[in-house]
């Protein structure tokens, strides 16, 4: 297992970048710790897959370092790196045995036969493939291939980390849900530092310990699902994350309140924002009562999802999502009251600080 520091690390695809815009990894500055699991979050071309290409060796950065374990890594093949690759496609050799394959990274290692043997089959119970071991790989489905490349990353004890590139893009939605749950099984298991590379904030939230959300070559926010979910450092973060995402609403400051419209709606503090900044409040649907009091709400849709209803509407002029239990009333002409705990004050779409 390894500790990967990302020392302000930049990428640029360009001979000689000269502005921010150039560079499709902008500065990343991170210590991922030994063992730990953890998902870059992002929608496709933020720089995810770039980061991981950096991680792997694929890619020499621009500028700034990687360490693994403290030794600087930047410059070295990936082969010298000592990690595993799990790719989008499934990589597996169908001319061999399920058990072939697992066994092929020991066996290129030269380990004895009984260690070969032992690691195989404790792979082969985790993903609970044990009655597939003697099939031809060839004759297995893309879920069935794609655990085998997960296996082949998890047989070997002494792999510093395993990077997992989009491994479920192309498993059938059922499927998903339990790689995901044997991903995290056998991560807990044999502990490497695995790293998760993904557009799906599901498979992100339900699998990583700690998400990076990357937005335009830009790391937002490094934090666990919950700190995404209620705190989101960036407007971004709290759009992406959620569905529907958190609601941005148009605001000003006065004191320990904000005016949306002509109304004022309560802050659970006073907020101090740089001068000039543009101030938006942010509430999850989930924060937003219907009700008799409050702001006036004019709706435009319902959507029906089985446990609850999702309300669209409008809030002075800006579009609010409110969710509703099942059951619960709908008034007809309601208003909307934000849970004070629920409000995230922004400026220039970056969260300040509430001093209560």
């Amino acid at each position: 297992m390894a500790k990967i520091t990302l020392d302000h690390i930049r990428h640029s695809y360009l001979p000689k970048p000269t502005r921010p815009s150039d560079y499709a990894l902008k500065e990343v500055h991170h210590i991922w710790a030994d063992g730990g699991a953890y998902a870059l979050l992002g929608p496709s071309g933020c720089g995810k897959t770039t980061l991981l290409n950096i991680i792997s060796g694929l890619i020499t950065p621009s500028e700034g370092r990687i360490l693994f374990d403290g030794e600087d890594v930047t410059h070295l093949p990936t082969e010298a790196r000592n990690i595993a690759q799990v790719f989008q496609f499934p990589v597996v050799y169908d001319t061999m045995t399920v058990r072939q394959n697992l066994a092929f990274p020991l066996k290129n290692r030269r380990l004895p036969r009984d260690v070969i043997d032992k690691r195989v089959e404790r792979v082969l119970n985790m993903l609970q493939i044990t009655h597939l071991a003697d099939r031809k790989a060839a004759s297995l489905t893309a879920d069935l291939k794609q655990n085998i490349s997960l296996g082949r990353g998890m047989v070997r004890e002494d792999v510093g980390a395993i990077l997992l590139d989009e491994p479920l893009t192309v498993i059938d939605p059922h499927q998903k849900w339990q790689l995901r749950e044997q991903l995290k099984r056998m991560h807990g298991e044999f502990g490497h530092t695995m790293v998760y590379v993904t557009h799906d904030q599901t498979e992100a939230l339900t699998f990583a310990d700690t998400v990076v959300v990357m937005t335009e070559g830009e790391v937002v926010q490094v934090g666990t699902p919950e700190e995404l979910f209620l705190r989101p450092k960036h407007t971004f973060v709290g759009y992406f994350i959620g569905s529907p995402g958190m609601n941005v609403i148009p605001a000003t400051l006065e004191g320990a309140s904000a005016r949306v419209g002509a109304d004022l709606v309560s802050l659970p503090g006073g907020a101090v924002a740089p001068a000039g900044a543009r101030i938006e409040i942010g509430v999850r649907p989930e924060f937003v009562e219907l009700g008799g009091e409050g702001l006036p709400f004019q709706v435009t849709r319902v959507d029906d999802v089985g446990r609850e209803r999702i309300v669209h509407g409008t809030l002075a002029g800006t579009p609010v999502s409110a969710i509703l239990a099942e059951g619960e009333p709908l008034p007809a002409e309601p208003r909307a009251r934000f849970k004070p705990d629920g409000i995230n004050i922004y400026a220039d779409s970056w969260r300040i600080e509430v001093t209560p």
